[in-house]
């Protein structure tokens, strides 16, 4: 079949290469240039934390939809300023006739022209520009990443002067509600004449403690005099320890025992009536006298003892109230001192944190860095990157040989042609019996046999069965 139409194929594939030649030639010279970034994954040198939060392979996709973005493209425009540019208003009138936006329709221009690369190993981002003029095209590259580190820059530091905003406000409204916890701090200390909350409550406490000592002690006395005051007033006072331990009532006891010894002699010797003895009785009465009065005397000192520890007791009790009364109170002052005192350590804690966020954030506002750096300019290409003829010409060769061959197929099947053996069997049904050799070929050479008539067993075959039906 291509033998046979090796016309058409020929000519199909001429005019494919031709095609291609012609448009190569004609079409503009496209002039790519290419500038570098680098993304950097280090710690924020102000805030200390990691300039990004998700993986590695989100966050370059991220950089590099805003490198694609409008935001940058739109700076872009407004650093070059082509929106002024009276060539490219003119192209805007032509194309959209005036209608809508003239950056609109530039960043849909610029936007086409770029192109976009992520390495897949590294965090290096390659932007490429295509244009006519090859300084065009460096330019616009290096326009691109500069746009771009200066939006991701502003996207950084915008953020973080919004918010030095608010924490000065916030600063300020915290400054006022310390100096207040303060205040109301100071007027109630000055109110109860508090200077040291604590060394004052630990001197109440303590004198508290040194009081319940003391009725404890006196408690104890008091009993024991008690004791004692009721056995004095008891017939076995004079078992007392006081009376017994008193030398005036044990040498009135000696000289008691001495006088009735000798009235006991004299009543031996002398009777009932005798001076001497009657002298002795009258003695012994008066030392009687004598010692009931000092034991009476004993005796009442401990009544009087008893007393005055019932008076100190009293004393002490109610001294240890009006002292438990005053810890009590300077309890509740201490502990409403400690709340206010609880309020002025808040209100300090939120006022210092607030104010370093503050101060972080000023200086988050202030840097001039950011983790996109330049890594290397784009220059004016020396060599056009399209159209590139060679590789056209062979893509021509290969497409018009498919073209060519899918033509040639194309005219066979709109005019079928005999062109094998195999053609006779399979569209008539029937067998070959021989083989012609076409009109204008040369004789066979002597060497070679002439075809049979019967070309094999199987026509012949093929050709009694016929012959039978």
């Amino acid at each position: 079949m291509l033998r046979a139409r090796w016309a058409v194929c020929m000519l199909v594939l001429g005019l494919t290469l031709v095609t291609t030649i012609v448009v190569s030639v004609l079409l503009p010279k496209q002039y790519v240039a290419t500038a570098a970034v680098v993304v950097e994954f280090r710690p924020d040198p102000v805030g200390g934390a990691m300039n990004q939060y998700l993986p590695p392979v989100a966050y370059m996709a991220t950089q590099t939809d805003i490198l694609k973005s409008s935001k940058v493209t739109e700076r872009v425009i407004k650093e070059l300023q082509l929106s002024s540019n009276p060539q490219l208003r003119a192209e805007w009138q032509e194309s959209s006739g005036g209608e809508g936006s003239i950056d609109a329709w530039l960043v849909e221009a610029l936007q086409k022209n770029l192109t976009v690369t992520p390495s897949r190993e590294s965090s290096v981002i390659n932007v490429s520009y295509a244009a006519t003029d090859p300084k065009v095209a460096a330019d616009m590259a290096n326009s691109f990443v500069k746009s771009y580190v200066d939006t991701s820059l502003d996207m950084r530091t915008n953020p973080a002067k919004n918010y030095t905003g608010f924490f000065e406000s916030r600063s300020k409204e915290l400054r006022d509600a310390l100096d207040h916890s303060r205040a109301k701090l100071s007027e109630f200390q000055r109110e109860k004449g508090i200077t040291a909350t604590d060394e004052r409550f630990d001197i109440e406490n303590a004198r508290l403690s040194e009081l319940s000592s003391q009725l404890v002690m006196v408690q104890a006395m008091s009993a024991e005099s008690s004791s004692r005051s009721m056995q004095a007033g008891s017939s076995s006072a004079d078992r007392l320890q006081e009376v017994l331990t008193n030398p005036v009532i044990g040498g009135l006891k000696s000289d008691l025992s001495r006088a009735e010894a000798r009235l006991k002699e004299l009543n031996s010797r002398l009777g009932d009536n005798h001076p001497q003895v009657v002298e002795a009785k009258a003695s012994i009465s008066e030392v009687r006298a004598r010692l009931d009065a000092e034991t009476r005397r004993v005796t009442g000192g401990v009544g009087v003892a008893n007393t005055i520890n019932r008076q100190r007791e009293a004393e002490l009790r109610a001294a240890l109230e009006l002292q438990r009364s005053r810890v009590i109170k300077l309890k509740a002052q201490r502990e409403e001192s400690a709340v206010l005192q609880r309020d002025v350590e808040a209100a300090q804690k939120a006022y210092e944190s607030v104010v370093g966020r503050l101060n972080q954030s000023s200086l988050e506002s202030q840097t001039t860095q950011s983790n996109i750096l330049a890594l290397s300019e784009a220059v004016p290409p020396s060599k056009p990157t399209s159209p590139k003829l060679l590789l056209n010409i062979a893509l021509a060769i290969f497409f018009g040989s498919f073209l060519a061959v899918g033509a040639a197929m194309a005219m066979e099947s709109a005019d079928r042609r005999l062109r094998i053996n195999q053609d006779i069997v399979e569209m008539i049904g029937l067998p070959v019996l021989g083989v012609l050799p076409a009109p204008n070929r040369r004789a066979l050479d002597h060497g070679r046999s002439r075809m049979p008539l019967l070309s094999s067993a199987r026509n012949v075959k093929a050709l009694n069965s016929a012959g039978s039906n």
